[in-house]
Order: structure tokens, then C-alpha cells, then sequence
């Protein structure tokens, strides 16, 4: 089954979250030494000497830059010394680790965000989200990684 062809827009959040673990299910036992190689890249590419999340590499610093302003997309608080930015994977890459460097899978938010939102997978944090949040659910469902999730294959 191809992910390509439906329609994810209009599935119930359950429905989403299925999908979603169908596809992870059935991908792990495929991974490779590449995708082993991307998971441990990112960690090379985002930070030096695991003194950040956010960026000390020049590279990792410079996509930052081009893909955040100064306020958390979730919680749309300013980003602060105490708060700064996180470079977070919307698809867990514990759970998705061949999506490590899928710039697709990345987005910037707050530390504390990142820390509330943890290892969830999407659709549960956006279900999270939805019950103990719901004045930032909007927020989340404008970050849903569709384009991401229809370029998975089953």
C-alpha cells in the first residue's frame, strides 16, 4: 500500500495514529547501515561536544536561523535564554530513526515544549494536545507532518 495516494487530511486523529504505527511497524525491520549512519549524523550535524539541542555546528546553526523566528510555534512564547530552541523530529526518530535527517521531520520549538512533548509520536502528542491544550491545538494541527507521512511507504 502506498501512502502517496490517500487522503490524510480528512482521517479521524485514531485513524492517523494506526496509519502511522502500520507504517513504523513495518518499516523497522528494514533499516540499514544507512539509516544507522543518518541517526547518528544528526547528532554530529546538530551539536558539538552535547552542549546544546539547538545548533553549534555551522550548519545546524544556519537551518535554525532559516527555519524559526523568535517564537515557539506551539506554545508562541518568545524564545528565551532559560527556553531557548530545540531542534525537535515531528516523527520520533527513536521510533522513525531512518527519518533522522529528513528535514521534513524537523521544526524548531521551546525547550520546555520539547521536554512536555517528548518522545510521542505525532498523532498522540497532537491527541495530547488536544485534551490538556486545546487552546494551542490549532498550533499543532498546522504542523502535522502530511507531506512527510505520504512519502512513507508501506
Amino acid at each position: 500500500m502506498n501512502l502517496e495516494d490517500q487522503n490524510l487530511e480528512n482521517k479521524e486523529l485514531g485513524d492517523l495514529f494506526k496509519l502511522a504505527n502500520k507504517v513504523g511497524g513495518n518499516r523497522y525491520h528494514r533499516l540499514t547501515s544507512q539509516d544507522f549512519d543518518d541517526y547518528r549524523k544528526f547528532d554530529y550535524w546538530r551539536y558539538i561536544n552535547g552542549d546544546s539541542e539547538c545548533g553549534t555546528t555551522e550548519e545546524s546553526k544556519l537551518w535554525v536561523r532559516n527555519n524559526s523566528d523568535y517564537h515557539c510555534p506551539i506554545c508562541e512564547h518568545r524564545y528565551t535564554y532559560n527556553s531557548g530552541r530545540t531542534i525537535d523530529h515531528k516523527l520520533p526518530r527513536s521510533q522513525y530513526p531512518w527519518l533522522s535527517m529528513e528535514f521534513q521531520n524537523l521544526w524548531v520549538i521551546c525547550w520546555d515544549c520539547n521536554q512536555e512533548k517528548g518522545e510521542m509520536h505525532w498523532y498522540q502528542y497532537e491527541h495530547y494536545m488536544f485534551t490538556s491544550h486545546s487552546d494551542l491545538y490549532s498550533n499543532i494541527v498546522s504542523e502535522r507532518p502530511i507531506q512527510l507521512l505520504k512519502s512513507l511507504k508501506e
